[in-house]
This record gives C-alpha cells, sequence and structure tokens, in this order.
C-alpha cells in the first residue's frame, strides 16, 4: 500500500499547511482518506480528481471534510471529466449525518438546503462499528473517544496492515483495534498535560504509548496542532515507543 499525504495540520490548517487528507493505493485502486481545508488543490497537483474510486471520512469537523464541498463543484461542473461522475457516482463511507451535513455545506441559503441532494454524484454509504469492503481493502471501523460520532481505522490489502486514528482520545477499542499493525499513522495534537481535556486529542506521549502497547512496526505521526511545540510533541513519542517514529510531511509518500 502506498500513502500520501495530502494535508496533516491538527485541527485547522497552519501557514501553506492543509489540514487531514489522504490517499491510499493498493492494486491500482485510489481511496480518498478525509478531506479538510486546503487539501482539494493538493489532490489536483498531484492527481486526476476523477481517479479517486471511493472516499473515507472518519468525521465530519471542517478540518477532515471542509474540501467536500468545492470538490463536488468539480464533480458537478467540470467540462471535460475523465471519469463521467453521474454514471460513476462517488462512494462516500461516511458518519450517517454527511448527506444533510454536506448538503447543507455546499447550499448558499436555506432555500436551497430544501432541494439540494447531492447522490448525483455520490453514492453515500453510513459507517457502523465492524468491517466492510472497499475496493481491495478491508476495513474495520471502531469509535474513536471524540465529541461526534467518529471513528478509527483498519486497513489491510491482505498483505499488510494499516490503521488510522482519526482524532480520538486514549481508549480501549483504539488500543485493540491498532494491535500488531504494521503502520499507524496517529494523531498526537500536542504535548501531555495534566489539565488537556479528555476524549479529544493524544498528546506524543500517549501516541507512543499505545503503539509501544500495540506492538506496531512502525508509528507515523499526524495531526499536530500549528501552534504546538512540533519537536516536544514528536520527542514524547519517541520516548515512548522504541520503533521507528516518522513526523508525516504534506505532500509526502509512504510504504505501508
Amino acid at each position: 500500500m502506498l500513502l500520501t499525504v495530502l494535508g496533516c495540520s491538527g485541527s485547522a490548517p497552519g501557514p501553506n499547511q492543509p489540514s487531514s487528507g489522504y490517499l491510499l493505493e493498493s492494486d491500482g485502486f485510489l481511496l480518498g482518506i478525509e478531506m479538510g481545508t486546503g487539501t482539494l488543490p493538493v489532490l489536483q497537483a498531484v492527481r486526476d480528481p476523477f481517479a479517486l474510486d471511493a472516499l473515507l471520512f472518519s468525521h465530519l469537523h471542517p478540518d477532515h471534510c471542509a474540501d467536500f464541498s468545492s470538490y463536488t463543484v468539480i464533480r458537478r461542473y467540470h467540462q471535460a471529466p475523465s471519469r463521467d461522475p453521474y454514471a460513476n457516482r462517488l462512494p462516500v463511507y461516511a458518519p450517517r449525518e454527511a448527506p444533510d451535513r454536506f448538503a447543507a455545506a455546499y447550499s448558499p441559503d436555506a432555500a436551497d438546503r430544501t432541494v439540494t441532494d447531492l447522490s448525483d454524484v455520490y453514492d453515500f454509504v453510513p459507517l457502523a462499528p465492524g468491517t466492510l469492503r472497499i475496493g481491495p481493502f478491508e476495513v474495520t471501523c471502531a469509535p474513536a473517544a471524540h465529541p461526534c460520532e467518529a471513528y478509527s481505522f483498519r486497513i489491510t490489502d491482505g498483505s499488510t496492515t494499516f490503521a488510522y486514528s482519526g482524532d480520538t482520545g486514549p481508549c480501549d477499542g483504539f488500543r485493540e483495534l491498532v494491535s500488531g499493525v504494521d503502520t499507524l499513522l496517529t494523531e498526537a495534537s500536542w504535548t501531555h498535560a495534566d489539565d488537556r481535556p479528555v476524549d479529544l486529542h493524544l498528546s506524543g506521549r500517549q501516541a507512543g504509548e499505545i503503539a509501544a502497547g500495540a506492538g506496531v512496526s512502525r508509528l507515523l505521526v499526524t495531526h499536530i496542532l500549528p501552534w504546538a511545540d512540533r519537536a516536544a510533541v514528536l520527542a514524547e513519542a519517541r520516548a515512548a515507543f522504541a520503533g521507528e517514529v516518522v513526523e508525516v510531511r504534506q505532500g509526502a509518500a509512504y510504504e505501508v
């Protein structure tokens, strides 16, 4: 599997730093994971936006899905798409409120919201705890510790196993989900402190401790807040996890 980072800034975009967005590719199938603020321009720079075979959203905070509205404009109005978006509706796997939330974000006013339906170019599939098939990927979804409907994912193509935290605080479900994975892409939004809110995000130390306890092979750190001390976050993760720790970078690609 090949992971390409479209954006990795935590909670909000930073200076020239898009929010969360990733591509995961295997056997010629291109899965988009998140489409946060600023990721759509990066997607267009590296890939044909019509080449996406499916989209997967962990939750519906703007830093993970805000560019979906602009992507809808491309799918509806591009005059020379490489793949007919109406004949080939894009599967969108997301929390159950996604169709209404995305329609509301796309609509310019209340009147338009009453008639807007994005199912002309999308096939929305609601997520739930459990396992589903997306192209060559087997995707296991586990509820995340976050203040909305949110999921973490374990993904395998049959040869390697990858996990993505989405946004989550420490929880047993996430620890079980990531047990023994080859590569763990996890948020580490800030440094560890006693006054951090619970059930919101992981610190660098917590990310490292979870990776160590789960016996993962490699830890990819993402979603560091743009105002956080990046070096300190990474130092915490490395102190808690003896394996390879990588701070992912926008535009980089990683074999997983």
